[in-house]
């Protein structure tokens, strides 16, 4: 392989610039001729829809609902596998017993999806939703949430010395246990949950999943088992596109002991300069790509790509490619109606042409919430020829294709470009292939300057990354736990940590237990910490206790709890204009870094003195939180203005093309800010003004197109 060019991303592969007239066949700028080796054709005839069966459990969804009879259980079953079969079995169980069930997801989407899904399973009436932004029918014996609520109605039992009102807890896509930002809640609420309440836990497969459950067991004193099944519902079988066209097999015939490259994806490769596919506006030829796939039956296809605007910019290279029937385009522009009638805004955007025509849609996080969902229904109905998506489409997102179509063999981490690992490809190439409609899915790999197919050959036989704890301390964690625990009872929770058993284990195997008796003294040493600056800020008294400012404080669970505590305390909000409250508390929600050079009509001169006045007047005390060694971020002006100017009536199109901000950021950032200031508005009895004002400015900017009412049938 060439050594990487100076100046490349560090761990992105990039090959030498190439000369002129050098590897001309990787340059050509003609319509791919599509083409199979003739190894693929009896791989090829095997394309078609299963026959259709009466439904049959599989043994490890029968399993695992047996299992939950007597113990916990973690499901651990790659995507489409029927993971949420076992879910519904075990809550019916449940349900028609009189008792009460809590189903908790990592996002809203997926949670209001399960919404639908339940009640009409179990009836109207019969399932609530917890979510930032809906609380429905929150009696109702089952209910729907995201795992942040559970967490949260956790911590109130604690505090009012009470058991949480329910019979079952389901954990779905329970492997975020590890994931970097948010796995600490998911850790948190393994460690919270009574042992008297089952854990069914639903996850992709992972690469420790014994560990998980052993760590369960040994917290809890409840037997955790592990069903597992490993088998795709749709076998896969992995491509590699040749340049001109030709699709190959990835792989060699199985028999010779490790999974090696085909011989003829080995000589394509293994030349002085990489194959390429010819490109056009540094995209590669879509439409083309398109043809090849639909000669040999293999759409509808998920292209992964790298960037939000490469799924963007490669719609219109895919018109004309293949052609849609009058039948398939009526049925896309009435489900498109049908879908947006709520929502002029939807209604008319930019990208409905390219779904109209071509079929073909972007998917990605700088889409609105409500137009993302028009793509889902139309993909996972049939009706679209392809999506392109960013790799967040890998996890979380349900619909899957015939054929994954990906270009890279690294991602973005938001720092650097890094190889991927075994879990992020199983997770793409998961969506490979539908149950119930596909006898087999297709993994198409297409060489360039940043696919690395050996790596892809390794990771495709490699078992999955192994889940590591996520848990770590911070103020909002500190302030909830001392509601109810004293620091010697956080010492011993801190000691339930996943973090800690493991680190116990790894000892043990190696035998230095005394040397590791006390692996939680980091998690304890960062707690005492944390109590420290708390006390300092008359948060927590000299004995331990939470003084009544952080009594109140406790229920800040939001990204910068502390400043928004001492704001109210030194009564620095704006609680006489919700518009400019709204501004603010942006202001604590933005996480990165902003450029804040405005035109002056794009700020007003008033929110402009009360963000400075805030900045003026926290200044010691964010000083005080660094000399402690505590991260502050620095708050910016620009998320303030936008926020403001849409709580205060301009159109969403002037805002986000003003503040030049992608639609679906510029959502995320309203719905996080209501997420933020719906903790102040709790404060009624102890900020009447400051709580008043969240609640109007939460008004103020959640409304469409922020948040839509989708026709779903």
């Amino acid at each position: 392989m060439s050594k990487p060019v100076k100046g490349a991303p560090q761990g992105r592969r990039r090959y030498p610039q190439r000369k002129k007239g050098n590897n001309r066949r990787a340059f050509r700028q003609h319509h791919l001729k599509p083409d199979a080796d003739r190894q693929l054709k009896s791989v090829f005839s095997k394309i078609g829809v299963p026959r259709q069966r009466p439904f049959t459990p599989d043994r490890f969804q029968t399993q695992a609902v047996e299992v939950m009879r007597e113990s916990d259980c973690l499901v651990t079953a790659p995507t489409g596998a029927g993971k949420t079969w076992i879910a519904e079995q075990v809550i019916r169980r449940v349900f028609e017993q009189g008792g009460r069930c809590w189903y908790a997801s990592p996002l809203k989407a997926l949670t209001n999806a399960k919404l639908i899904e339940f009640t009409e399973i179990f009836g109207t009436g019969n399932v609530g939703i917890l979510t930032g932004d809906r609380k429905e029918l929150t009696d109702a014996p089952i209910i729907v949430g995201t795992t942040e609520i559970l967490r949260n109605q956790l911590y109130d039992a604690m505090h009012h010395g009470v058991s949480l009102n329910t019979d079952l807890v389901v954990l779905d896509e329970a492997h975020f246990l590890g994931d970097e930002e948010r796995g600490v809640v998911w850790e948190e609420t393994m460690i919270y949950l009574p042992s008297r309440i089952p854990l069914l836990m639903l996850s992709a497969t992972v690469g420790n999943a014994g560990a998980i459950a052993n760590w369960l067991t040994a917290i809890r004193g409840r037997l955790c088992r592990v069903v597992a099944e490993t088998r795709r519902p749709v076998p896969l079988y992995p491509m590699v596109l040749n340049p001109e066209g030709t699709l190959l097999p990835l792989l060699a015939k199985e028999g010779s002991g490790k999974r090696k490259l085909h011989k003829k994806v080995y000589r394509l490769i293994g030349g002085k300069t990489p194959p390429e596919l010819g490109r056009r506006r540094g995209l590669p030829p879509f439409g083309d790509i398109l043809r090849v796939l639909k000669a040999f039956d293999l759409l509808p296809a998920i292209f992964f790509l790298k960037s939000r605007s490469d799924c963007d910019a490669a719609l219109a290279l895919c018109h004309g490619a293949v052609a849609l029937t009058e039948e398939k385009k009526a049925g896309i522009v009435g489900r498109i109606s049908q879908l947006t009638d709520n929502s002029p805004h939807l209604s008319r955007h930019r990208q409905r042409i390219h779904l109209e025509q071509a079929g073909v849609a972007a998917h990605h996080s700088g889409h609105l919430p409500g137009w993302k969902l028009v793509v889902e229904n139309l993909m996972t109905e049939g009706l679209l020829t392809a999506v392109f998506a960013t790799s967040t489409v890998a996890a979380g997102v349900n619909f899957p294709a015939r054929t994954v179509v990906f270009f890279n063999s690294d991602r973005f981490n938001g720092i650097e470009f890094m190889p991927l690992d075994a879990t992020q490809l199983h997770q793409m190439t998961g969506r490979a292939g539908r149950r119930g409609m596909d006898r087999i899915g297709f993994a198409l790999a297409v060489p360039g300057r940043y696919m690395d197919l050996h790596l892809v050959a390794r990771l495709l036989a490699s078992k999955p990354d192994k889940v590591v704890s996520r848990i770590r301390i911070n103020f909002s964690m500190v302030l909830n736990l001392l509601l109810s625990h004293t620091p010697a009872q956080v010492e011993e929770l801190l000691k339930r940590s996943f973090a800690t058993w493991l680190l116990m284990t790894d000892a043990e195997e190696s035998r230095q237990k005394s040397r590791m008796a006390d692996v939680h003294e980091i998690l304890w040493e960062d707690f005492l910490r944390h109590l420290d600056f708390l006390k300092a800020t008359g948060f927590v008294d000299a004995d331990d206790r939470l003084t009544e400012d952080g009594i109140w404080a406790s229920q800040l669970r939001v990204d910068q709890p502390l400043l928004v505590a001492e704001c109210l305390r030194q009564g620095l909000l704006p609680d006489t204009d919700a518009a400019q409250m709204a501004g603010v508390f942006a202001c604590f929600v933005n996480e990165k870094e902003t450029d804040d050079r405005l035109e002056g009509r794009l700020v007003p001169n008033r929110l402009k003195k009360v963000v400075s006045r805030i900045q003026k007047k926290l200044t010691g005390f964010a000083r005080h939180m660094k000399s402690r060694g505590f991260e502050v971020r620095q708050l910016y002006l620009r998320p303030a203005a936008m926020t403001h100017a849409w709580a205060s009536g301009y159109p969403w199109e002037t805002v986000a093309g003003e503040y030049g901000m992608a639609e679906g950021n510029l959502a995320m950032l309203m719905m996080r800010t209501a997420d933020n200031l719906r903790h102040t508005a709790n404060l009624i009895n102890v900020f009447p003004e400051a709580a008043t004002a969240a609640r109007e400015a939460i008004d103020l900017i959640m409304k469409p197109p922020v948040v839509e009412e989708m026709e779903e049938e």
